[in-house]
């Protein structure tokens, strides 16, 4: 049988406050490393339903997106599955808003605000190299309206003749 690739699909969000952008410290199968709120879509939940949610999850912040940054593809080879694998990750921008009280994803150290410049300085503990051009992105200006995102409610099936 034959690989099927199947590409990873991922979420992020880019959120800045006075300057500094809110980031998470992860413990993953690298070591400790830093990343913006992310993680993967799941079935059957639009784009900014899931970036809502991991931001949520992995942070205790409320947010709301206002924009797409941008969408990236990269693949990197997995270790641990011993192979490459490929990820598609929508970066969305937008408001964080209140932070409650709830207890953080499991792998999730803490949450950080750190400028651009923090930010740039520790790239050895960064996760992804989209942290940062993600980042970058968004200070240019880069934004997409979220109008431009579209999710169907249909969910449709694969009819096999018997």
């Amino acid at each position: 049988m034959s690989h099927v690739w199947k590409p990873s699909v991922t979420v992020a969000a880019v959120i800045e406050r006075d300057g500094r952008f809110l980031l998470i410290e992860e413990e993953t199968s690298d070591g400790i490393r830093l990343n913006q709120p992310a993680g993967h879509l799941d079935p059957y939940e639009s784009l900014q339903d899931a970036v809502v949610r991991e931001v949520l999850e992995e942070t205790a912040h409320e947010f709301t997106p206002t924009a797409l940054v941008g969408m990236y593809m990269s693949t990197y080879h997995s270790v641990r599955l011993k192979q490459d694998v490929t990820y598609l990750r929508f970066a969305f921008c937008g408001r964080a808003g209140a932070e409650l009280d709830r207890p953080l994803d499991h792998g999730i150290l803490r949450t950080m605000w750190l400028t651009r410049e923090e930010i740039a300085a520790c790239q050895e503990r960064h996760r992804s190299p989209l942290l940062l051009q993600c980042i970058d992105d968004y200070l240019r200006g880069q934004r997409a309206p979220l109008h431009l995102v579209h999710t169907h409610a249909s969910v449709y099936t694969s009819q096999t003749p018997a």
